[in-house]
């Protein structure tokens, strides 16, 4: 483990696999949704442990999201968290704008829920 931390997740995969061990905080929703959420426990002081786009997959192709943030608040912005997920937040627009997800069968969405908390487990443990 990297160090304290909470996971945002709209990934339901993700919310099972982790909240045992940590704090899961579980948005019913887009995944612009964890990305704002993210951004405004950025505004009051958490860092990003885990980029908002990691992988390879593009944010018009999948609807999961899980991302890690610190559980100790700074006493300022970090500057290039909010960097880093204001840049995410514009291109998840910009593909989104372009290209809108498509409507997956359950088998594919199981395979991006179970891609999505593979990654976050990876970097977390």
């Amino acid at each position: 483990m990297i160090e304290p931390l909470i996971i945002f997740t709209n990934n339901p995969m993700s919310k099972e696999l982790f909240q045992a061990k940590y704090k899961v905080v579980f948005i019913e929703g887009t995944m612009m949704d964890i990305l704002k959420k993210v951004r405004d426990n950025i505004h009051v002081g958490h860092r990003l442990l885990t980029h908002p786009l990691m992988s390879s997959i593009k944010p018009n192709e999948t609807p999961y999201r899980t991302i890690c943030i610190s559980k100790e608040k700074l006493l300022k912005v970090d500057l290039q968290s909010l960097s880093i997920i204001e840049e995410s937040i514009m291109t998840t627009e910009k593909f989104l704008k372009d290209f809108s997800i498509p409507q997956w069968n359950e088998k594919i969405l199981l395979d991006f829920q179970l891609i999505d908390s593979d990654l976050i487990d990876h970097a977390i443990n």
